[in-house]
């Protein structure tokens, strides 16, 4: 069982398309001294699966820009359950970027994040299903995405706090139980703690999204429990299995205590 570790409440107070079939990855996990003292903390006792793994993370091996390092979920047994996938940046401050969970509409998985990856650093996902946990991950060269500085002026972006957007890349159903794409968006800072105010040098207070629901009518779609790590104006870009709903509700809060709830339609250009 994947455990919220202590880690992110420690840094709050302190504050590449996919791999062909046989291609070769550049950038596979490496040795960690940094992941045997994590371990414990993020699962605990729980031994990880030996074998090939059943949700493969896939990430550029040197990143375009530090503070939005995108990484790909995507589920290569089609037969596992998988219910939950905790994101694990070794070398960041708060090490757990992302506790997501899945419902069965999500299944198979494939889910994109963009996430601050603050020196080289191994990028892990720790899948969970009834028969235990399987990991996979990527190492990635990237430096400063903890402390880079925010891409708008702080009265702009507390302006626009928690505004959302959806987009569809679909435009109708392709199949009598269709899978659709879609892409949210919500514009939140996302502060890490580590950034400096660039009139005053001050440090910014850490003030991040912490919980995400995604629904579809009564249905739960996935959650996030997410950190410092989670990258600025956050966006998720998921496949999931259409349950015919109009709409998309988003809800989340963040550590303000701040609570945002939107209802996107999933018809494209409304």
């Amino acid at each position: 069982m994947v455990r919220q570790p202590a880690l992110i409440a420690a840094a709050t107070m302190f504050a590449c398309g996919p791999l062909f079939a046989g291609e070769p990855v550049v950038n596979p996990l490496t040795n960690s001294e940094t992941w045997e003292e994590l371990r414990y903390d993020v699962i605990g006792d729980t031994e990880i699966q030996q074998g090939p793994a059943i949700l493969e993370l896939d990430a550029p091996y040197r990143a375009h820009d530090a503070a939005t390092v995108p990484i790909i979920l995507r589920q290569l047994d089609a037969t596992a359950a998988i219910t939950t996938a905790t994101v694990v940046i070794d070398e960041n401050p708060a090490p757990v970027a992302a506790i997501l969970g899945f419902s069965p509409a999500m299944a198979p998985i494939d889910f994109e994040l963009r996430v601050r990856v603050d020196q080289y650093s191994n990028v892990r996902v720790l899948a969970e299903t009834n028969d235990g946990l399987s990991m996979s991950g990527r190492f990635v060269k990237a430096s400063g995405g903890c402390s880079a500085p925010a891409s708008r002026d702080p009265e702009i972006a507390l302006a626009n706090l928690g505004q959302m957007k959806l987009r569809m890349f679909d435009d109708q159903p392709l199949i009598s139980v269709p899978r659709r794409e879609a892409q949210i968006m919500i514009r939140h800072p996302n502060y890490s703690g580590l950034q400096r105010d660039q009139v005053t040098q001050l440090f910014i207070p850490a003030h991040f999204i912490d919980h995400m629901e995604v629904w579809q009518g009564d249905d739960l779609l996935f959650t996030m429990d997410g950190g410092i790590s989670v990258s600025e104006n956050p966006v998720f870009r998921f496949t999931y299995a259409d349950n015919g709903a109009p709409d998309l509700v988003v809800k989340a809060t963040d550590t303000e205590g701040n609570v945002f709830e939107n209802r996107l339609s999933k018809v494209m250009g409304s």
